[in-house]
């Protein structure tokens, strides 16, 4: 039980935080730990977490998020492969919601190679997570990480639900959290799988793609992609932790330490600009799940196969299978209209 000074020393922090004062990575690490381990009161916990987000984590809180995250709560493996091996993820709680894009570009980037160990989650403020779609697609989210790791070697692909690889912290409070915390920010970062060494990872606003960056380079990641995608004609504000197919991308793109910083536009993958209501989440998600395996299945010349393919395309390039994103969304179309990354849904499903 915890003591009447942990109690009074922990609210402290909670007010110093409200009160605009930052944390030392090492304290930050502390304090995260006291969450993941449950080792606060309910009430305590969900004062720290709302507090630090609103007043803005730093790079060096966010590292120590990260810190307690791999070292107090993420189960991991290491599987037998050569290479790289790329993660495609988003932060979720980004302002214009559309149907999950990196669960099937995962699908699609793997079709054309390159080993991708997919990491996600369920829900926090959007329909449907990574995991309520692969979960209604037929993925059994109860499997022990083994059996990833054995898909990974044997097909190229895995998805590792946050649910079953975060041991007890951030899993617990993903179960009633509907509100965004420095762990939408750093959980999509968590390494289960110990190969990863690119990463594609989409955020919800433009100042968090650098601090993800920040923080992967902090971690030592060699190559990895930050996107903020924004609508023409709609404020800036209100974007999507993707690319967008629906008007300039943001990208923080960080390769062997250095960091850049660019847009990317539709046209630059090849394609036209979409309509948001043409990629735009349903209501429910089995419609969203239902949309991805018609995509999958066939459907491959609608806006939604574009979204899906110009994300694979960034995994791909980030991986250094293709030369560019134009490249790289020439391979994902081909691995879509081959019935490749159906296939590849076929596998994790039936691993």
């Amino acid at each position: 039980m915890v003591t009447e000074e942990k109690l009074r020393e922990f609210g402290q922090l909670i007010c110093k935080v409200a009160a605009g004062k930052t944390m030392t990575r090492e304290k930050a690490c502390e304090a995260y730990r006291q969450i993941i381990l449950n080792e606060q009161p309910e009430l305590q916990q969900g004062a720290l977490l709302s507090a630090h987000i609103a007043r803005g984590p730093t790079v060096d809180e966010l590292s120590g998020v990260w810190d307690a995250l791999d070292m107090f709560d993420t189960e991991k493996f290491r599987a037998d492969i050569e290479g790289a091996v790329c993660d495609i993820v988003g932060t979720g709680s980004d302002a214009m919601k559309t149907v999950n894009a990196s669960s099937p570009a995962a699908l699609i980037a793997s079709a054309c190679g390159i080993p991708i160990a997919k990491k996600g989650a369920k829900k926090v403020t959007g329909v449907s997570g990574a995991s309520e779609i692969f979960e209604i697609l037929g993925v059994n989210l109860s499997s022990p990480i083994c059996r990833a790791k054995q898909c990974l070697e044997k097909h190229g692909i895995c998805y590792i639900p946050g649910e079953k690889f975060l041991k007890s912290g951030w899993a617990r409070l993903i179960q009633h959290m509907r509100f965004t915390s420095a762990f939408n920010i750093v959980g999509p970062l968590t390494m289960p799988c110990e190969n990863t060494s690119c990463i594609v990872i989409g955020a919800y606003a433009p100042q968090v793609c650098d601090q993800l960056i920040a923080v992967l380079k902090e971690i030592g990641i060699k190559h990895a992609i930050a996107p903020y995608g924004m609508v023409r004609n709609v404020e800036d504000t209100l974007g999507i932790d993707e690319f967008s197919p629906c008007g300039p991308t943001r990208v923080v793109e960080l390769k062997n330490g250095k960091i850049q910083t660019y847009t990317i536009e539709p046209e630059d993958f090849g394609i036209k600009t979409h309509a948001t209501f043409d990629v735009a989440s349903y209501n429910k998600a089995y419609d969203n799940a239902v949309a991805i395996k018609k995509v999958l299945s066939g459907e491959y010349n609608n806006p939604l196969a574009d979204l899906f393919c110009i994300n694979a395309a960034a995994a791909l390039y980030v991986s250094g299978v293709s030369k560019d994103y134009k490249d790289g969304m020439e391979q994902a179309q081909e691995a879509l209209t081959s019935g490749k990354a159906l296939t590849q849904l076929t596998h994790i499903v039936n691993p």
